[in-house]
């Protein structure tokens, strides 16, 4: 909650105090703190935005590009394999999203505002193409940029608990914050960081500061959605002096706006209501491609200031960004992806946060020959967890593939990524027209007759990677060490999950909701959901067979025995059926059973439940 100073006569300002380092983030964040959210009644993520990091599609054609491989293996110091994203190193990373910045800047903007506005950052961590940014400046004469450290976003899911968000997203967050502050900084403004519920704190400062505007970007799922409702109620309360000076002058009260900034097509550009939406994908893809106009940036000025006259000492100041470290998360059980940093990881992918490090990225030629894989910086754009904060808006990612096309050339690449970019908007708007079915055990479809197993040992050894296919195991290795996984490998991890092990898909989607870097809930719980075979498309129901996932995509096992070393002395044709020289499986396989090379005999069956059914046919239709 909002932490009050002790002078009962303070002023509403001086009553809120800024995120400060020695004050606990997630103390006692998990009951008092928790979202009504995901409520038996009746709220989505990009397999990669999470289980959906947007970026990697399903087609079978493309093997994995093993050249990769080897540049992923770079040793930096202390016998690190870490590969950066972006892989550049500081100064280079800002000099070319400082060019990036300059594209977007005009001196022709006209600014006809009175008084103070707030920009309440959420997932839109950025200054490019920041609709709600622009609005408060172009709407006043000061500007207020504000972030909330809420602690329910730090508390457990709703249905098995696990933290909401874990080490590795919190880290990449704290990168975000830290990066938006120093380009605010150089606009002349600046980044208020605050612990406590926005629903406290935008009032009070807004009560402080005769604020007239409230502006976010508007979100789509039940627990974002709430705070914007409490934050509207808690804005309604707050009466402020009239700025005339006649005896008839009005009060007045603060509003809230909310902008639609998050997808590429705009909602209200859309051939049909939310409500109307299309159940298949490829029907949404051809009417908004047919139909639709993607909107331009906006565009930025070279100042935004300045800031409002009161000052902020006498709250503390501007707050700080936080670390990891100071949340206590390095203390816990290191086997728990969530209690980790990037600092203690020694190979794999580290994700810098921040919309600069989103800039800098540049992988359009290459995306669509290599988008399938997974080993290496290069199999996809990597985009996923910028969009999932907001660091990178769609639409630009839409002009840079145009300026691309332009300047250099026009391939496959640059229409994959935009396909991608379409699967996730479709994703959110899926999310208006389900609400809180798509986190419900019967999905939209509400096929709530279908049984399945809750079996904690099963669960485990698949969360920690012993489920003794090696294609699983080396997947949920590299979740857990680094936060991120392929596209290719969360549809498999996925698949065995509900289809081989036939366990609840809400424990894996809220798995990868603690886990994943790049989370945002309309993808992943709306991938978990089609894979689960209760999404909205009636025709989805798939089964991704290991071993012909492994032929295809790993066919001599560089990935599995990247993640798993033991592999790495056995013959390349036997990495993904390695017999008595790995551990026993936990379960066999429903279909495509893989061979056992003199395999021990396996241990009996625990707990497994049937599941829905697989279908007949495997891996039917595209991912995202």
């Amino acid at each position: 909650m909002t932490r009050l100073l002790p002078s009962s006569s303070a002023s509403p300002l001086s009553r809120l105090l800024p995120f400060s380092p020695t004050f606990p983030l997630i103390s006692n964040c998990t009951s008092s703190f928790s979202f009504p959210r995901r409520l038996a009644t009746s709220s989505l993520s990009l397999f990669p935005n999470t289980t959906t990091a947007f970026c990697s599609s399903t087609s079978p054609q493309y093997p994995l590009n093993m050249s990769s491989a080897a540049a992923f293996r770079t040793t930096t110091n202390l016998g690190r394999e870490v590969l950066e994203v972006p892989q550049m190193g500081e100064v280079e990373m800002h000099r070319v999203a400082g060019e990036a910045l300059q594209r977007y800047t005009s001196n022709q903007l006209k600014r006809d505002g009175r008084g103070v506005a707030i920009v309440w950052f959420r997932n839109d961590l950025r200054i490019l193409d920041n609709e709600a940014l622009f609005l408060a400046w172009k709407s006043s004469e000061a500007v207020l940029p504000v972030y909330c450290l809420d602690p329910r976003v730090f508390g457990t899911t709703h249905y098995f608990g696990f933290p909401k968000t874990g080490g590795f997203r919190a880290e990449f967050l704290f990168q975000s914050l830290d990066d938006l502050k120093k380009n605010l900084l150089r606009r002349g403004l600046n980044l208020l960081i605050c612990h406590g519920k926005p629903e406290e704190i935008l009032p009070s400062i807004s009560e402080a500061l005769g604020v007239h505007t409230v502006y976010a970007q508007k979100e789509t799922c039940s627990e974002e959605t709430l705070v914007e409702k409490l934050v509207h109620k808690g804005l309604e309360r707050i009466l402020l002096q009239p700025q005339a000076t006649s005896a008839n002058a009005a009060t007045r009260t603060p509003k809230l706006k909310l902008i639609w900034g998050s997808t590429l097509y705009h909602l209200r550009d859309l051939p049909f209501t939310s409500g109307s939406l299309p159940d298949v994908y490829t029907q949404f893809r051809k009417s908004v491609e047919s139909k639709c106009k993607i909107r331009s940036c906006f565009k930025i000025p070279e100042m935004l200031g300045p800031l409002p006259d009161s000052t902020m000492d006498q709250v503390g100041g501007w707050g700080s960004v936080p670390s990891v470290e100071q949340l206590g998360m390095q203390k816990k059980e290191a086997s728990y992806c969530y209690f980790v940093s990037y600092a203690s990881i020694d190979k794999g992918m580290h994700f810098t946060g921040g919309e600069s490090a989103a800039l800098a990225r540049d992988l359009l030629k290459v995306y669509k020959e290599t988008r399938n894989g997974m080993l290496g910086p290069d199999y996809s754009t990597k985009f996923s967890a910028w969009l999932a904060f907001g660091c990178l808006s769609p639409r630009y990612v839409y002009e840079e593939v145009m300026r691309y096309e332009k300047e250099r050339l026009a391939n496959n690449s640059t229409y994959w990524v935009l396909f991608e970019l379409i699967w996730r908007d479709y994703f959110r708007f899926l999310s208006m027209k389900y609400g809180n079915s798509i986190f419900h055990l019967g999905g939209p479809r509400k096929l709530e007759h279908l049984r399945w197993s809750k079996d904690k040992n099963l669960f485990e050894s698949w969360k920690d990677g012993r489920t003794g296919y090696p294609l699983i195991d080396a997947n949920m290795k590299e979740l857990s060490s680094t936060g991120f996984m392929s596209n290719r490998g969360r549809q498999i991890v996925c698949s065995f999950l509900v289809r081989d092990m036939g366990i609840d898909w809400r424990m894996g989607a809220e798995w990868f909701e603690s886990c994943l870097v790049d989370y945002d809930p309309c993808s992943n719980y709306g991938n978990w959901t089609y894979g689960a075979g209760v999404g909205n498309d009636p025709r989805e129901d798939r089964y991704f067979s290991i071993p012909k996932q492994a032929q295809a995509y790993d066919p001599e096992g560089e990935y599995v025995s990247y993640w798993l070393p033991e592999l790495r002395l056995l013959p390349k044709d036997r990495r993904h059926s390695p017999g008595i020289s790995y551990i026993d499986r936990v379960v066999p396989l429903k279909f495509g059973a893989a061979p056992q090379h003199h395999h021990r005999p396996h241990r009996k069956d625990v707990g497994r439940a049937t599941g829905p059914p697989p279908p007949s046919q495997e891996g039917r239709r595209p991912r995202r």
